[in-house]
């Protein structure tokens, strides 16, 4: 028997949760509120912040799909890889976390046609690198964009300096020409960096 692909609406927040009797023993808000709260931890931060760049986009109205080849597809069909990272994290700190990023090329698994590609490489068209830069604990927010920086760096040119490096430091991406942007300008500029 095949099953096909599941067609995932996205939802309010409000469903039900029911109980074996058919009693709301909550709401999907409850479930979301309890699980992703921590915005600060590096996996719910993450998802964040490609939330954050799919508003930027205008393509958060989507379902977000876990594990596909990108992030990520623009109106005008741009693939979008988004990578985050921060200073401060929900443990303990002897010191600000460094800046790093996991920019390995994959074996790109396309959600739509259910496969691997054959060759190892870099999926997307651009990168969004999205740093929360904020560094202070009692202000801490990653909810207020201006705690954010956010840096571009087309794929052509990470396959060009970086080859088949798997992370890279703020540091060595600015020296390969990552470009900041202001979030409010991050959906024209990812459109002329891949179009030139």
């Amino acid at each position: 028997m095949k099953y096909p692909a599941i067609d995932t609406k996205k939802l309010s927040g409000t469903e039900p949760i029911l109980s074996e009797k058919g009693q709301v023993v909550s709401d999907l808000n409850g479930f979301w509120s309890w699980a992703y709260s921590n915005v600060i931890d590096n996996a719910e931060r993450g998802a964040l912040a490609e939330y954050l760049v799919a508003c930027a986009l205008g393509v958060n109205e989507n379902v977000r799909v876990n594990w596909d080849k990108y992030d990520l597809l623009s109106p005008e069909g741009i693939a979008v890889e988004v990578k985050s990272s921060g200073y401060l994290q929900s443990w303990d700190q002897e010191k600000l976390s460094s800046l790093g990023f996991g920019i390995q090329p994959t074996y790109g698994w396309g959600s739509s046609s259910n496969t691997y590609s054959n060759e190892r490489a870099r999926q997307s068209d651009i990168y969004v690198f999205c740093v929360h830069k904020h560094t202070e604990q009692d202000t801490v927010n990653p909810l207020d964009i201006s705690q954010w920086d956010f840096y571009l760096l087309p794929t052509k040119t990470l396959n060009e300096k970086a080859g088949i490096q798997k992370t890279a430091q703020l540091s060595s991406l600015l020296k390969m020409g990552a470009e900041k942007c202001e979030y409010s300008r991050l959906h024209q500029r990812i459109v002329e960096l891949v179009k030139r």
